[in-house]
């Protein structure tokens, strides 16, 4: 019933002008147009992100938006820790580290966090 349409991602923030200077200037994401009070909608290829404004803004302690970036991965990585974003490292089975890019045979991801504490991520795959 729902496979051929896109879904929204919604992300909570503590102070949007905040998520807004990190999503647009950092992330380099335009704003779609929105009425509502509070919430910011993004464009991001074909779908959107919601960020609004929570108190219950940096709870969730797992992935909340990613990006498939194919051979793009490595350049964007070095483009976004250029402006000062900090991946995240992890111990996982089976993944090897290399600089920021977690390598799990063919599939490689990097993620990192916005000023809330929401968990993002790139991956090649």
């Amino acid at each position: 019933m729902l496979g051929n349409i896109n879904a929204v991602a919604n992300l909570a923030v503590k102070d949007l002008g905040a998520a807004r200077r990190f999503y647009e200037d950092t992330l380099g994401l335009s704003p779609a147009d929105t009425d509502c009070e509070g919430l910011i909608a993004y464009r991001s290829g074909n779908t959107r992100i919601n960020v609004y404004q929570s108190s219950f803004a940096g709870t969730n302690q797992a992935t909340a938006v990613t990006w498939v970036v194919g051979d793009d991965l490595e350049r964007i990585v070095a483009a976004l820790k250029a402006k000062g974003i900090r991946f995240e490292h992890y111990d996982m089975p089976n993944t090897t580290l290399t600089g920021d890019i977690h390598v799990m045979d063919k599939m490689k991801v990097a993620w990192f966090k916005d000023p809330d504490g929401n968990i993002l991520n790139l991956v090649n795959e």
